[in-house]
């Protein structure tokens, strides 16, 4: 039977590869609603194309270009804007299966209504879990929900596990650890002192994938790796201890399970989103995701190196984060998103990034997060902390990128 979809970050790296993929099976899938920030101009490219029933924009300004834009074309897409909308088109009885693809702290209102809708949940935002991991995961839970992860880590780890459909089968299936890879960015041989001119575009300048600027920043820090480190912990409930990162400079092995006999099962393939997105798609079945298959005799060489703390302060922030439990990891999350920004606009430089981070964490309490205004109220009270070292950091040195100081791991 086909899919109907709503794709939540429809023009970002994520949203690009889901369409591809969808457009190469119109027998399996098709488009119930778009949503994107911003960028009305793809919008309406891609409404042409797909021609959905409903389409959400970030607010009423940009809304109004993309309806006339359209009824000019004689498309007949609805076209809602703001938060709510999103909440609303996530939960739609129209769509089965959601691809939770916004980037940052924003997509987990929308993700958490998909989860209570009880819908086959396609997720590559990966603050949902970090923010609000067992609220989420009880959301899934007790509607009957169906949560596929779609980084290519994570799906590589599920692509590994045991194939059971019964969860504490899985789970205890002689499961020793999980490695989770990573390519260490474009400064995986840099010394951290010399880090500290770096310019937004360097870092936004990743070796093996094609991604958006917050989250290449993020892999040059290896935050996301730190925030895949805690997605993982919430969704195959693995304690810190059985998740281990390795560099891996070449990115074509995207995981590996260790099990209890000494195995180690690994799933490889070219570096592409368009690969987990289409199993995730297709489970449990396979389909053509347009990627060339695999070809290791011309890679040649496979190498591992275990990441050097110092250099990335922020993995090790989260890996904290995750251990400390409460609110800390949405802390985290929400000080990241306003440090990432500030570097993006040269108001700080990059090894600030770090800093402002383990301030926030320092200075924020850690409590309980039971219910989602917990989260919140960590959200914003981060936010806060974080502008507010930015704001010092930038005054105390202005024309000047700072670099850190205070973390020592």
């Amino acid at each position: 039977m086909q899919k109907r979809l709503t794709l939540l970050g429809s023009t970002g790296s994520i949203g690009d590869s889901t369409l591809d993929v969808v457009a190469r099976h119109p027998d399996r899938f098709s488009v119930h609603a778009l949503s994107v920030h911003r960028n009305g101009d793809k919008l309406v490219a891609q409404c042409l194309r797909f021609r959905p029933e409903v389409a959400v924009v970030g607010d009423a300004q940009i809304a109004a270009r993309v309806v006339s834009a359209l009824r000019a074309e004689g498309c007949k897409t609805e076209v809602m804007h703001g938060p709510e909308a999103l909440v609303e088109v996530a939960r739609a009885a129209q769509c089965d299966t959601v691809v939770a693809a916004i980037v940052g702290s924003a997509g987990l209102a929308p993700t958490l209504a998909a989860a209570r809708a009880g819908k086959r949940i396609l997720l590559a935002n990966k603050e949902a879990l970090v923010m609000s991991g067992q609220i989420f995961m009880d959301a899934v839970r007790d509607n009957g929900a169906i949560l596929l992860p779609v980084d290519s880590e994570h799906n590589a780890v599920f692509q590994c596990l045991p194939p059971c459909a019964d969860k504490e089968a899985k789970l205890h299936g002689g499961v020793s650890k999980i490695i989770l890879t990573a390519s260490g960015g474009p400064f995986r041989t840099r010394e951290p002192a010399t880090l500290v001119d770096v310019t937004p575009d360097e870092a936004c300048k990743h070796p093996n994938w094609a991604m958006g600027r917050k989250i290449s920043v993020d892999s040059a820090t290896m935050m996301n790796k730190g925030l895949e480190v805690i997605e993982a912990h919430w969704l195959f409930e693995l304690s810190d201890k059985q998740i281990e990162v390795l560099i891996h400079p070449q990115s074509v092995i995207h995981s590996m399970v260790s099990y209890a006999d000494g195995s180690v099962l690994a799933q490889l393939s070219n570096p592409d989103m368009r690969i987990p997105i289409a199993h995730a798609l297709a489970f449990p079945d396979r389909v053509d995701s347009g990627v060339a298959q695999l070809d290791l005799a011309q890679i040649a060489q496979l190498t591992f190196e275990k990441p050097d703390f110092k250099r990335f302060s922020c993995l090790a922030l989260a890996i904290q984060a995750m251990e400390a439990g409460g609110i800390a990891s949405a802390a985290l999350n929400a000080a990241n998103e306003i440090a990432v920004e500030a570097f993006l606009e040269c108001r700080i430089g990059f090894m600030a990034i770090g800093e402002v981070v383990d301030r926030v964490l320092n200075a924020l309490p850690n409590t309980s997060a039971a219910v989602l205004d917990d989260v919140l109220a960590a959200d914003a009270n981060a936010r806060r902390l974080a502008t507010g070292f930015v704001t010092e950091l930038t005054a105390s040195a202005p024309g000047v990128q700072p670099g850190v100081q205070s973390i020592a791991h």
